[in-house]
């Protein structure tokens, strides 16, 4: 457990990363169970789904990484 918690510390982007992603693709297949999806196209959503999730993570990464580089003005 520790070896987890260092590992979590150690990457906190791959780690909100993960999470985001698992409650988004928990979402979308509790939103998608009565829309009759074929399987390759449920498949592509959750796909889309976890890049989506990534994209966030790193767009908000953005603002830390203003904040902690010196100014240039």
């Amino acid at each position: 457990m520790t070896q987890l918690k260092n590992w979590m510390e150690r990457h906190p982007r791959l780690t909100a990363w993960f999470v985001l992603a698992v409650g988004m693709v928990i979402i979308l297949l509790w939103s998608a169970k009565d829309v009759g999806l074929l399987p390759t196209q449920l498949a592509a959503l959750v796909v889309a789904t976890i890049l989506l999730a990534g994209l966030c993570v790193w767009i908000i990464g953005w603002e830390d990484e203003d904040q902690t580089s010196p100014a240039d003005h």
